[in-house]
This record gives C-alpha cells, sequence and structure tokens, in this order.
C-alpha cells in the first residue's frame, strides 16, 4: 500500500537505485520520478535505505498517536524486542519510564507475544502434523507470498504475528485500552492497517526518537535483567529457531533472511525439494535486527545482533496461551495487476530498444532490471521506460552526435592531452587529403598539424576562436577554432575551410589593383592632353594677342 511509503518527488534524481535494490521491482518511473506500485510492493523498505537523495520517506504517524493520548482510553505501548539494539543501553524498564513522560499508560516487549507465537508453531508442529510450515512473523514475508506465490499460501502458518498477538494480549488484560506498535518496520503499518481488531497504530524507532527529543525525554541508559525472556531472540536470524525448546526429530529446521534468499527457498518448495521442514523466514538480511529504519540509521548488525543476545535469557516468559482459534489469522492472496505480454510484444519493445539479435541484450542491470527481458515487460505494464536503458541512450547519443560530426562541413579534431589524435571526422580527412581515420588515430598531431597552437591554448588555459590561417603543406586557408575542455581533459580543434573566399578575396583585391593601375593610366594620358591643349591654346592665344596689338596699331595710325 503506497501511503505507507512516500516519495518526495523534488528530490527523486532518476538513478533507478531503488529499482536495482526492490526484489520485486515495484517502482513505476513516470517523469523521471519514481513511484511505488502500492499493490505490488510487499514493504521490505530497500527503497527507503538505499535511496542516495533520501526520496523516500515513511509514513508518520506520530501526530495519529498523540492525537490517541488525548482520549480517554489508555493507551500501552509493544516494543519490539530489537529496541535494545536501537536505544544503546536501555532496557525496557527505563523505556517504559520514558514512554510513560510522552503519555503512555504503559509499555511491555513485543518478544511476550513472540513467547505465545513460537509456542503455537511448536503445537503445529506437534499436533497438525504440517508438511511444510513457513513463520508468519514479517509482514514482508506475508506480503510477498500473498502477492507472488500463491501455491505457497497453504504453507503459511495462519497465526497472528507476535505484534498481533502481543496487542491481543495487552487489550485482553487492559479492556478498552488502545495499543502501539513500535519497531523498525515499515510492513507492521500495513499489518496493523489490515487487521485493524489487534493494533491501532504503528511507529518507527525513528519516528519516537524525534518525539523524544522534541518532548526533551531522555531514556534512562539502564540494562534490567529477565531471565524469563529467550523470546527476545526473535528479531535476529534463526531466533524464532532459537526459542522452540520443542524440536521434531522428523523436522528439519531452517532460517532463511534476505527478500532474495527467501524468494529461492520458495523456488525450492514449490518445486518439491523441501518436506517436512519449519522454514523461519525474514526479508530484512539480519532479520529485525536489520529492519529498514535500523540499517538506515543505525547500521550495526554485528553490534545489534550482539546487543540483542545479550539481553536474552534462557527461558520463556510467562505467560497464559490462548487457545489455537484465538490465534488464527487467514491471509488471503492478494495478487498483482500486472500482466505477462506475449513473446510477440516483448520482442517488439526490445526492437525499440535496438535490440533486434540476442547478444545486443546486455542484461547490465543499469536500469535496474536483471535482464532486457524483465525491463521490457516492465515498459508492458507502464512501469518503466525505453530510454532507462543506458547502452540504448548511449547509442542514440552516439548515433545523434556521430551523424552530426560526420556530416558537418566543418572540419573535427579531437586530441588528448598528449596531443594524440583521438578522433576526426569526415571533413578533416577531406581537409587534409587523408584516405582513411585509421591513418591517424593515436597519432600525434604534428603529422598532420603545427601543434603549436594547441600546446599554447593548453598551456594558457585560453581558447583560440575565429583564427583565420594558412595550411601551406594543404594550399587551404582555414578559419580555426581550438578549445582546451579541462574537465575531459581533450582538445578540440574544429576548422571551417574558407579556401574559396580567400581566393575570391584575392582575386577581387587584384582586380581593384588591377582597376586602379588602369584608372592612373586614364587620368596621366587626360592630364597630359589637358596640358598638350593648354599649351596649344596658350600658344594660339599669344599669337593672336599679338596679331590684334598689330591691327589695333594700325588702325590707330591711320
Amino acid at each position: 500500500m503506497t501511503e505507507f511509503l512516500k516519495l518526495k518527488k523534488s528530490n527523486c534524481k532518476n538513478c533507478y537505485k531503488c529499482i536495482r535494490h526492490c526484489p520485486v521491482k515495484s517502482i513505476r518511473f513516470s517523469g523521471n520520478q519514481a513511484n511505488i506500485v502500492g499493490d505490488e510492493c510487499i514493504l521490505c523498505g530497500q527503497c527507503f535505505v538505499v535511496c542516495p537523495q533520501d526520496a523516500k520517506e515513511i509514513a508518520d504517524s506520530t501526530e495519529q498517536v498523540k492525537f490517541m493520548l488525548k482520549g480517554d482510553a489508555p493507551v500501552y505501548v509493544s516494543v519490539a524486542p530489537s529496541f535494545v539494539a536501537n536505544y544503546e543501553g536501555v532496557g525496557i524498564e527505563s523505556l517504559e519510564k520514558a514512554l510513560k513522560k510522552l503519555g503512555f499508560a504503559g509499555a511491555e516487549e513485543t518478544a511476550v507475544g513472540a513467547t505465545i507465537v513460537k509456542t503455537e508453531y511448536e503445537r503445529m508442529i506437534r499436533e497438525d502434523k504440517r508438511d511444510i510450515i513457513i513463520s508468519s512473523c514479517c509482514n514482508s514475508v506475508n506480503l510477498l507470498i500473498q502477492k507472488y506465490y500463491p501455491e505457497a499460501l497453504p504453507y503459511l502458518a495462519d497465526v497472528l504475528s507476535p505484534m498481533q498477538a502481543h496487542c491481543r494480549d495487552i487489550k485482553k488484560r487492559y479492556p478498552g485500552a488502545k495499543t502501539v506498535f513500535i519497531g523498525p518496520c515499515v510492513a507492521k503499518k500495513e499489518e496493523a492497517a489490515r487487521y485493524a481488531d489487534f493494533t491501532d497504530a504503528v511507529m518507527t524507532f525513528e519516528e519516537l526518537t524525534d518525539w523524544f527529543n522534541e518532548a526533551g525525554v531522555a531514556p534512562e541508559r539502564c540494562i534490567d535483567s529477565n531471565e524469563r525472556s529467550r523470546a527476545r531472540l526473535f528479531p535476529t536470524t534463526g531466533g524464532i529457531l532459537r526459542t522452540m525448546a520443542e524440536r521434531d526429530p522428523n523436522y528439519t529446521y531452517i532460517a532463511f533472511d534476505g527478500v532474495e534468499n527467501c524468494k529461492a527457498a520458495l523456488e525450492d518448495i514449490l518445486a518439491g525439494n523441501m518436506h517436512n521442514v519449519f522454514v523461519e523466514m525474514s526479508a530484512c538480511a539480519g532479520s529485525c535486527a536489520g529492519g529498514p529504519v535500523m540499517e538506515k540509521y543505525r547500521n550495526s548488525p554485528i553490534r545489534n545482533t550482539v546487543a540483542i543476545k545479550k539481553y536474552a535469557g534462557a527461558e520463556d516468559f510467562d505467560v497464559a496461551q490462548p487457545d489455537k482459534a484465538e490465534l488464527h489469522k487467514h491471509m488471503d492472496y492478494l495478487g498483482t495487476h500486472s500482466t505477462v505480454p506475449t513473446e510477440t510484444e516483448i520482442n517488439a519493445i526490445l526492437r525499440r530498444m535496438g535490440k533486434v539479435r540476442k547478444e545486443q541484450e546486455l542484461n547490465c542491470g543499469s536500469c535496474g532490471y536483471n535482464t532486457c527481458r524483465e525491463k521490457a515487460i516492465a515498459i508492458y505494464n507502464g512501469k518503466a521506460d525505453i530510454s532507462m536503458c543506458l547502452p540504448f541512450l548511449k547509442d542514440k547519443a552516439e548515433s545523434f552526435s556521430d551523424n552530426i560530426i560526420n556530416n558537418t562541413p566543418n572540419a573535427i579534431i579531437v586530441l588528448n592531452e598528449n596531443l594524440e589524435v583521438q578522433q576526426v571526422n569526415k571533413a578533416a580527412l577531406q581537409l587534409m587529403n587523408i584516405s582513411h581515420a585509421s591513418d591517424v588515430m593515436g597519432e600525434q598531431v604534428i603529422r598532420i598539424l603545427d601543434p603549436t597552437v594547441f600546446i599554447e591554448v593548453m598551456n594558457s588555459l585560453r581558447n583560440v576562436r575565429d583564427e583565420r590561417i594558412y595550411l601551406a603543406e594543404y594550399d587551404k586557408y582555414v578559419e580555426q577554432t581550438v578549445i582546451y575542455d579541462a574537465e575531459y581533459r581533450i582538445l578540440i580543434c574544429l576548422m571551417r575551410d574558407v579556401t574559396a573566399e580567400e581566393k575570391a578575396r584575392e582575386r577581387k583585391e587584384t582586380l581593384s589593383r588591377t582597376t586602379a593601375d588602369v584608372a592612373d593610366k586614364v587620368v596621366e594620358n587626360q592630364m597630359r592632353i589637358v596640358q598638350e591643349i593648354a599649351s596649344l591654346l596658350g600658344e594660339t592665344a599669344a599669337e593672336t594677342k599679338v596679331a590684334l596689338m598689330k591691327l589695333k596699331e594700325s588702325i590707330a595710325d591711320e
């Protein structure tokens, strides 16, 4: 149920780590955000533990419990036995004192309920003679079987969990009381909600610690001793088995922790490979001592287990054992809404992912799924997107960049810091009359270009942009840009062939010079003609003046 594990949408960075660690892949990605698929989730809390961005959070029940405390009914706490590992040096007596300061009527160990449950398990083995019995203390395991292994439901012990058995016992002893379970588990919130008659609310150790800090309450560091407390071993791997005093020699007793190990065991059971066994199953590695809240904030599996074992006694709690009918718990098949596509549909999705041949199915797991086919099924069910495939994106990006690089008219050359050619495109090959890229790949750039500009750019960290140079060895003019990428430690050279432009400019300059020369000659000729004309005009004018003067004198004499 999605409401018990929530997503801080603003924090999700689309890293797929939650999918990689989710044992049932109950994560759906939409809009680059991870969403928990409620009907598929078994609330193991692994996504909460591993999320690097703290994008997953457990629903907080503190305000609900505070409201309960304001009512008339007394509220008692059932504390998971792993508390002694979470609150170092604190025993149940000192923890109860601290809880009473918050307003609770009292607090007891859930181990009391564990004693009741293990006694019922012993009776089932002794009287019911079942072939296979799977412990039902871990609600995540129960959800795993109810949703994914319905054929194993007959083997799941139809018995209340220690939390339920203890809360039932508290309500029997204190009529009208309400109960709150506090522990390291997310799945217990779902169990309490689904079977509401037993536990009224569930809090995590994290919620309780925050409440203690808010109220200024600190549990006294004092460890009490109780020899009749063997059931305190329940939160450790194999803890249920160690509390069982009666052992049927015809039965094999086995413990599995971690969802993957439990899944493998269930596969074995359903394959008919196990008989006359009592199987203890815990979803968390290290059992409840490695619960999600413990694992995230107090990830010390050895210290946790040692603390729990030291606190446990050698005998059972003195508790009245209810009739088996009172401890009966019916667990229905819950199932999921996911469907399995046909082979044709899977292959069609694989083709869209660029996987047309079997060898292209890398099964690298970068998307979070173990195989490409699992990913294709997730896409079919709307839980994943094709873009989540890293090799697909890489090939797509490379294809896109290659198309640009190889089809651009500009020459592109990429060098490493040793000035060795790392990449060269078609335009560069044509520009420098190189037959094949392999002829220069890995070679020093001095083979094809003057390295001076590259050395200067790398040493000065000042890029060169749009510098027009002449490549004498190729008889080409280029407009050159050289960029040093310090992050990737490469030099990128872009060259635009401007030979045609440069030669056109030269022709234009030549034409201009020729035109100027012609104009100068024309002007010179014109000036010479003018001067000649002027000279002639001057001589003519002088002669005319002399003639006129003579004519004037002649007229005057007459």
